[in-house]
């Protein structure tokens, strides 16, 4: 995005640059760190935050562009469109939604299960898999991620991002405790992918500002593929700050699935149709992609 692409145009508020959602879990860094490389980063307003955070800031209008889980996206469906290509999700394991259980998840049946976060989509997938594949339902409540103090009172926890990984590689060997791959359980069960999250534009932004919405667009287009690029240097980068090693980050970075294509349309339509009615969407929610 240079100067001549990011200037106001005709009926622009003059709002110098658009306000782009940014989630603070290793999850999405491949999705940010080239943004620094292309120079665009000095083109965005950006807000870092939780999924669930900054998907009510999207809908509520404080954000103009950004990710938004994908229940929150299919509830609001009518005020945001997809940007196409571009996601958080799976195609087989995820490594950062996880179910971490004591028991086989056949015996979770009334058996009290913490929820480690509010994101909504990891915790609705989880009951759906646990109610329809297992056909269990668990006493659920919420609580803060830590798997030991979880572990204390619960038999399983629902655990995602950074926590999740956390408790995936490290804290449930250490403990003898069973892990879930949440993205593996979808992918054995339905043979589809599975999105966690989308990117996308408020549709009023768009009307007044298509231009911003493209070149954003393009731009984090451009910054994942560098980042996968140059996968390596990213994971060593991110490994001198987190609490695991370039080789786990990178494989880690190359598990997940960052595209929105006609695979990964069908898996969010088979959760749609899936939970829709008990969610707060309909079963055959239409979903709207940028250029459609």
């Amino acid at each position: 995005m240079d100067n001549s692409t990011v200037s106001p145009v005709e009926g622009d508020d003059r709002r110098s640059r658009p306000r782009v959602g940014h989630i603070q879990f290793l999850n999405c860094l491949p999705l940010y760190w080239g943004l620094a490389r292309t120079g665009t980063l000095l083109d965005l307003e950006l807000s870092k935050d939780t999924p669930e955070r900054l998907s009510e800031q999207l809908v509520r209008g404080d954000l103009d562009i950004g990710p938004v889980t994908l229940v929150e996206f299919l509830r609001h469906a009518d005020d945001l469109v997809a940007l196409p290509d571009i996601a958080v999700g799976c195609d087989g394991p995820v490594m950062s939604c996880v179910i971490v259980s004591q028991v086989p998840l056949e015996q979770l049946h009334g058996a009290r299960v913490a929820l480690g976060s509010t994101s909504r989509t990891s915790v609705r997938l989880a009951q759906l898999l646990l109610a329809e594949r297992y056909g269990v339902t668990p006493d659920y409540y919420t609580c803060p991620p830590d798997l030991g103090v979880m572990m204390q009172e619960a038999d399983a926890a629902v655990l995602i991002g950074d926590a999740a990984l956390r408790a995936n590689l490290h804290d449930a060997p250490r403990l003898g405790l069973q892990v879930h791959d949440l993205g593996s359980m979808w992918k054995e069960w339905t043979g589809l992918p599975f999105v966690f999250a989308v990117w996308a534009a408020r549709k009023d932004y768009l009307a007044s500002h298509p231009l911003y919405v493209e070149k954003v667009h393009e731009a984090f287009l451009a910054s994942r593929d560098l980042s996968l690029e140059e996968v390596t240097k990213v994971a060593e980068q991110a490994a001198r700050w987190e609490a695991f090693d370039a080789e786990v980050l990178e494989r880690y970075f190359t598990t997940l699935d960052f595209r929105f294509g006609p695979d990964q349309l069908a898996g969010v339509r088979e959760f749609a149709r899936r939970t829709g009615p008990g969610t707060g969407y309909p079963a055959d929610v239409t979903v709207e992609l940028l250029g459609d």
